[in-house]
């Protein structure tokens, strides 16, 4: 099995003053393991639908189109569309097994040696950026890492030119010593186990490789479990980890809310196909799509037994954590057979402290993301690519936060009806 065996760090002579000159994403598999698993799902089951993905920049007080160039960002999208799997890539596919089972098919993989992500539209518009993926999904799903992660750092390369070379290097002398400050926080608490899910908003391309590899390096394979990006996983003998997001359960329920009754369903139904493809390796609840009370009320007991978990990406910690715990109790399920799996916003201190909450009672493990890859003194900007439409309809995710909502002000206010969601007022974010 990989991840076993730490390899000896080289990342650190890497760091340099000033960007190369060099595109942004080089590799198909500088993204997230997820979009693998979901996309041999995907190829297998849906590879005819048409799914559009819309950017979204959360953090309106920054203009982005006023400070990313417009052909600085058509150049790295091209660059992406140029990009093939390598016969290297496509035989470490082939050989992940990390949870005693084969991940991907012959099909599947053959199918990627011919992948070229599909087109996208590009706009500026006063100060926002708007731009779209759209073509059969297997094509453009693999767009929401790409584009985020070329977005984030171009917007990083913009901060810096602000700074002189030495400046640039004080900017990483700060992002080292919060990264050591943290390490060390981890290491006086060893029970914290965690997986880097930082890939899509993180600072540069090498500022990610090198927090992996001082993660890997300062830290045991028991409590640094491994990584998100497959790429990293890779280079450095890591555990890629992932499974799947919330792009799955939009699309189906897409295709299948003509009523009521069908679009309530939506959910087992991706749940039983997801089952099929991967079994128990994984199974891996992520419930937050249209409200967890409201997934809790429609997943069945069978699903509830033999499936790990949830990976809670919405919510207060504390209170989702709670909500799993009570569920499981009320069938007679010891929750320590279980696992948990929060991804929100986190920071060492609260998953120091959740840990301790938890322990005992809800094993837990933790997907640390934005805090890891993109913390070295700049606010770091929260951007999404989401699913918008499948076969031209539009989308609607509901989430436990109500300012991560997304659809039509009449879509969000259908599926809350059908979901029975009613914990907070929505406020719906419309592409």
């Amino acid at each position: 099995m990989r991840g076993t065996k730490r390899r000896p760090m080289s990342i650190y002579i890497r760091l340099r003053p000033q960007w190369p000159d060099e595109p942004i994403v080089q590799n198909l598999t500088d993204t997230d393991f997820y979009k693998f698993t979901m996309g041999q799902f995907i190829f297998n089951n849906f590879r005819d639908v048409l799914v559009k993905f819309g950017f979204k920049n959360r953090t309106a007080s920054v203009p982005l189109a006023r400070i990313i160039p417009e052909s600085r960002l058509r150049e790295e999208l091209d660059h992406v569309r140029t990009l093939r799997f390598t016969n290297t890539e496509l035989h470490y596919l082939r050989g992940t097994n990390e949870y005693q089972d084969r991940m991907f098919q012959e099909p599947y993989l053959k199918f990627l040696e011919r992948l070229r992500l599909s087109n996208y539209n590009l706009e500026y518009r006063g100060d926002n950026i708007d731009l779209s993926f759209g073509g059969p999904w297997c094509e453009s799903s693999p767009w929401e890492i790409h584009g985020l992660g070329i977005i984030a750092e171009l917007y990083a390369r913009e901060m810096a030119k602000k700074h002189s070379a030495f400046g640039k290097d004080v900017i990483y002398a700060e992002g080292k010593r919060r990264l050591w400050a943290k390490i060390q926080l981890l290491k006086e608490n060893p029970q914290v186990k965690f997986s880097e899910f930082g890939t899509r908003r993180r600072f540069s391309r090498d500022w990610q490789d090198y927090v992996v590899a001082a993660l890997a390096e300062e830290l045991p394979a028991t409590q640094f479990r491994g990584t998100s990006n497959v790429f990293l996983a890779q280079k450095y003998g890591l555990l890629p980890m992932g499974t799947n997001a919330h792009e799955l359960q939009m699309v189906i329920a897409g295709l299948m809310d003509d009523d009521d009754e069908s679009l309530r369903n939506s959910q087992n139904q991706m749940l039983d196909l997801w089952w099929k493809q991967y079994g128990e390796a994984l199974a891996i609840f992520l419930p937050d799509t249209y409200g967890s009370a409201s997934f809790l009320k429609i997943v069945t007991e069978e699903m509830l037994r033999t499936w790990k978990g949830p990976r809670q990406d919405s919510g207060d910690i504390y209170a989702e954590g709670e909500r799993w715990i009570r569920k499981y109790k009320r069938l007679g399920i010891d929750p320590m057979t279980k696992m948990q799996i929060p991804s929100d916003g986190l920071i060492v201190p609260v998953m120091i402290k959740a840990e301790e909450y938890f322990r005992n009672r809800f094993p837990t493990s933790f997907g640390w993301g934005t805090d890891a890859t993109n913390d070295l003194g700049f606010s770091p900007l929260s951007l999404v690519i989401k699913a918008i439409s499948a076969n031209g309809k539009g989308l609607v995710k509901l989430s436990n936060n109500p300012a991560k909502a997304i659809g039509s002000p009449e879509g969000v206010k259908r599926y809350m009806r059908v979901f029975g969601y009613s914990r907070h007022r929505t406020v719906a974010c419309k592409y």
